[in-house]
């Protein structure tokens, strides 16, 4: 494992989600899986890492909770992450990565080019839809933000209110995944190890992130990311 490469891009990743709401496991999967012994080990360590961030931003933000606003998707979430994790135990590495890739590159195309046309409604039909979207994909790829993001910007108008909203979800989210990959072998020593170094990134990167929170144009930055996105899917396929 190369340490200064896991927490140099974990500074990145949580730098992100504290500026944007979401966005670290999108970005410290593009390159967990080259890190790691395995590919459930590097999804074990995402969440790990997502729980230590969102967990600290929950506490900042706790005033501005709705649970009734949360418990439908969560539920949602849950069931389908179950199932996904583990589809992800009998598939072998290599398709996983090249699903991953596939996985960053149409997530890149959508948000470069339809997340500002595409509103949702924050109904009861949305969150069940939208948490079943979010299981599967944080399931196999450890990264659920984007169909959740869709839903909350939808339903809280203050930034305070999404960013406590979006950060309980993916704290509760991460738990349950993180047991759930536990209970399938996944949480090893070197995801523990991972970890360890890691955190050194997670707080460099969150309190940087913490700063320019009120600060910073989001919109250039989420473009950046979104390129950086798409060229981590073609070199995930191409590499496996």
């Amino acid at each position: 494992m190369n340490e200064f490469l896991l927490i140099l891009f974990c500074c990145g990743a949580s730098f992100i989600q504290r500026v944007t709401g979401f966005g670290f496991g999108i970005f410290i999967m593009t390159i967990l899986p080259f890190l790691m012994p395995s590919y459930g080990e590097a999804t074990t360590l995402s969440g790990l890492l997502a729980i230590a961030l969102s967990f600290s931003v929950m506490v900042k933000y706790r005033k501005y909770i709705v649970w009734h606003k949360i418990i439908p998707i969560l539920i949602s979430f849950l069931l389908f992450s179950l199932i996904s994790i583990q589809f992800v135990t009998y598939v072998e590495d290599s398709i996983l990565k090249q699903l991953l890739g596939g996985a960053l590159i149409l997530l890149s195309i959508y948000f470069f080019f339809f997340s500002e046309k595409l509103h949702i409604q924050p109904t009861l039909t949305a969150q069940i839809g939208m948490g079943s979207i979010s299981g599967i994909m944080g399931g196999l790829f450890a990264m659920q933000g984007p169909p959740a993001v869709l839903y909350f910007i939808a339903a809280e108008n203050e930034k305070e209110k999404y960013m406590a909203m979006t950060q309980t979800y993916f704290l509760f989210g991460n738990i349950f995944m993180s047991i759930v990959r536990a209970i399938n072998g996944y949480l090893t020593i070197a995801v523990a190890q991972g970890w360890l170094y890691a955190c050194i990134g997670i707080v460099i990167g969150g309190f940087i992130g913490n700063k320019v929170f009120e600060k910073v144009q989001t919109k250039t930055l989420r473009k950046i990311v979104y390129g950086y996105m798409a060229i981590s899917g073609i070199v995930a396929i191409l590499s496996t």
